[in-house]
């Protein structure tokens, strides 16, 4: 299958495009962002990586330069390190992701990139003889470490990172603060907040929550591209993030102490039958 079959895309206007992953038929499938500025084109977020995301770029038109000019840099930027989200990372020359998970990504640590793939999660299989048995996030070595308040330059836009831990430790969000903006990765989506993963805290995911509603309060996000599902606004990011934080109680807290535990056990036991076949 080529990256023409494997992915698709939408254009919202702007220059970002929705793109997705149309074989991987799973609550896991994450979005795609690509935001193309006048100096320098960034991805946020790679997909599994089953087909390049690159070529696909190239192929559609999308990286098309403006006459008489060169390509434009690409830059792929991960919102953080969970194979749904990283696995696409390989395809790419310059790679971004916060100094939290940096290490993971390098060696390859697939207990922290939770990769849990299955057959049926596959519609098509990318290619004869493929099997989501033998799929892991290969080591990526990034090119650039990301940290709170940094900036990623596109020339006519920037964006501006923002450490949101709680989902996992390095989770990032990307602000276009011009355009009132918010790549939220998974640290925010219209649906339920995964907190009991390996890396994920509770306490960092109500600090982090507390911070998405002082950008509503302050009148700084207008609209919300996420890791998963679909685009939303203001108020809806609001009420997502203050249910989490009235929801964390102590009850809340047991509970996903006891679901953490049991994905710890399962990670670990699926990861070492992967590393040993």
């Amino acid at each position: 299958m080529s990256a023409l079959e494997w992915f698709a895309h939408k254009p919202l206007g702007g220059g970002i495009f929705w793109i997705q992953e149309r074989f991987y038929e799973s609550g896991n499938r994450a979005n795609i962002w690509l935001v193309r500025g006048s100096q320098r084109d960034v991805v946020i977020d790679a997909g599994l990586g089953l087909r390049s995301l690159p070529d696909y770029l190239r192929d559609s038109g999308l990286l098309a330069p403006a006459e008489g000019a060169g390509p434009r840099p690409l830059l792929a930027v991960a919102t953080h390190v969970h194979f749904d989200h990283s696995g696409g990372l390989r395809h790419f020359e310059e790679v971004a992701v916060h100094s939290a998970e940096a290490a993971a990504l390098q060696r390859g640590d697939n207990y922290e990139a939770v990769t849990w793939l299955s057959e049926r999660e596959v519609a098509r299989p990318p290619r004869p003889g493929w099997s989501a048995r033998q799929f892991r996030v290969p080591p990526v070595r990034p090119s650039r470490l990301l940290q709170e308040g940094d900036v990623i330059s596109l020339g006519d836009r920037q964006l501006t990172v923002m450490h949101m831990p709680g989902h996992s430790r390095g989770s990032i969000c990307l602000h276009d603060k011009d355009r009132k903006i918010l790549f939220s990765g998974d640290v925010v989506y219209d649906g339920s907040m995964i907190d009991w993963l390996p890396y994920s805290r509770i306490s960092d995911y109500i600090a982090s929550c507390q911070r998405l509603m002082d950008l509503v309060d302050r009148g700084l996000v207008e609209k919300v591209l996420p890791g998963h599902f679909n685009i939303f606004g203001a108020e809806r990011l609001y009420r997502l993030a203050s249910n989490y934080i009235s929801q964390a109680g102590v009850c809340h807290k047991i509970s996903t102490c006891a679901m953490r535990s049991i994905a710890s056990i399962a990670l670990r036991i699926a990861n070492s039958r992967i590393t040993s076949q």
